[in-house]
Protein backbone atom coordinates (compact mmCIF):
# COMPACT_ATOMS: atom_id res chain seq x y z
CA UNK A 1 0.00 0.00 0.00
CA UNK A 2 1.42 3.33 -1.10
CA UNK A 3 -0.14 6.68 -0.13
CA UNK A 4 -3.06 4.77 1.38
CA UNK A 5 -3.88 3.10 -1.94
CA UNK A 6 -3.97 -0.64 -2.46
CA UNK A 7 -1.72 -1.21 -5.49
CA UNK A 8 -3.69 -4.21 -6.79
CA UNK A 9 -6.95 -2.28 -6.65
CA UNK A 10 -5.32 0.69 -8.35
CA UNK A 11 -3.92 -1.43 -11.18
CA UNK A 12 -7.25 -3.17 -11.68
CA UNK A 13 -8.99 0.21 -11.94
CA UNK A 14 -6.30 1.59 -14.23
CA UNK A 15 -6.51 -1.41 -16.56
CA UNK A 16 -10.31 -1.09 -16.68
CA UNK A 17 -9.93 2.61 -17.49
CA UNK A 18 -7.50 1.88 -20.31
CA UNK A 19 -9.63 -1.00 -21.63
CA UNK A 20 -12.61 1.33 -21.79
CA UNK A 21 -10.68 3.64 -24.09
CA UNK A 22 -9.57 5.99 -21.35
CA UNK A 23 -13.12 6.68 -20.22
CA UNK A 24 -14.00 5.95 -16.62
CA UNK A 25 -16.90 3.46 -16.81
CA UNK A 26 -19.49 3.32 -14.07
CA UNK A 27 -21.96 0.55 -13.32
CA UNK A 28 -24.64 0.07 -10.69
CA UNK A 29 -22.14 -1.45 -8.25
CA UNK A 30 -19.65 1.42 -8.45
CA UNK A 31 -19.16 3.20 -5.12
CA UNK A 32 -20.12 6.88 -5.24
CA UNK A 33 -16.95 7.91 -3.40
CA UNK A 34 -14.87 6.12 -6.05
CA UNK A 35 -16.73 7.94 -8.80
CA UNK A 36 -16.19 11.33 -7.20
CA UNK A 37 -12.51 10.55 -6.54
CA UNK A 38 -11.93 9.48 -10.15
CA UNK A 39 -14.36 11.76 -11.95
CA UNK A 40 -15.30 14.73 -9.75
CA UNK A 41 -17.00 16.30 -12.75
CA UNK A 42 -19.74 13.69 -12.23
CA UNK A 43 -21.04 15.58 -9.17
CA UNK A 44 -23.53 17.76 -11.12
CA UNK A 45 -25.24 14.63 -12.45
CA UNK A 46 -25.83 13.40 -8.90
CA UNK A 47 -26.94 16.83 -7.75
CA UNK A 48 -29.37 17.16 -10.65
CA UNK A 49 -31.39 14.17 -9.44
CA UNK A 50 -31.48 15.26 -5.81
CA UNK A 51 -28.41 13.53 -4.44
CA UNK A 52 -27.21 16.53 -2.45
CA UNK A 53 -25.42 14.52 0.25
CA UNK A 54 -22.33 13.69 -1.82
CA UNK A 55 -19.89 14.78 0.87
CA UNK A 56 -21.29 12.79 3.77
CA UNK A 57 -19.45 9.57 4.66
CA UNK A 58 -22.47 7.32 4.29
CA UNK A 59 -23.28 8.46 0.75
CA UNK A 60 -19.66 8.12 -0.34
CA UNK A 61 -19.85 4.45 0.66
CA UNK A 62 -23.07 3.71 -1.23
CA UNK A 63 -23.24 2.08 -4.61
CA UNK A 64 -24.95 3.92 -7.44
CA UNK A 65 -27.76 1.38 -7.24
CA UNK A 66 -28.30 2.01 -3.51
CA UNK A 67 -28.35 5.77 -4.01
CA UNK A 68 -30.77 5.53 -6.92
CA UNK A 69 -33.08 3.32 -4.88
CA UNK A 70 -33.11 5.81 -1.99
CA UNK A 71 -33.78 8.73 -4.32
CA UNK A 72 -36.39 6.98 -6.50
CA UNK A 73 -34.30 7.10 -9.67
CA UNK A 74 -34.11 4.38 -12.33
CA UNK A 75 -30.57 3.06 -11.87
CA UNK A 76 -30.05 1.77 -15.41
CA UNK A 77 -31.14 5.06 -16.96
CA UNK A 78 -28.96 7.04 -14.56
CA UNK A 79 -25.87 4.89 -15.16
CA UNK A 80 -26.34 5.19 -18.93
CA UNK A 81 -26.76 8.96 -18.70
CA UNK A 82 -23.81 9.33 -16.33
CA UNK A 83 -21.45 7.32 -18.55
CA UNK A 84 -22.59 9.31 -21.60
CA UNK A 85 -22.07 12.57 -19.71
CA UNK A 86 -18.54 11.59 -18.71
CA UNK A 87 -17.66 10.25 -22.16
CA UNK A 88 -18.91 13.43 -23.85
CA UNK A 89 -16.69 15.84 -22.06
CA UNK A 90 -14.81 14.19 -19.25
CA UNK A 91 -11.50 15.77 -18.36
CA UNK A 92 -9.65 13.54 -15.91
Amino acid sequence: MVHGVDCDEFLTALNAFISAGGVYQIDKDTIIGDILDNAPEAAPMFLSIGMHCLGCPSSRGETVEEACMVHGVDCNEFVTALNAYLAAGAQF
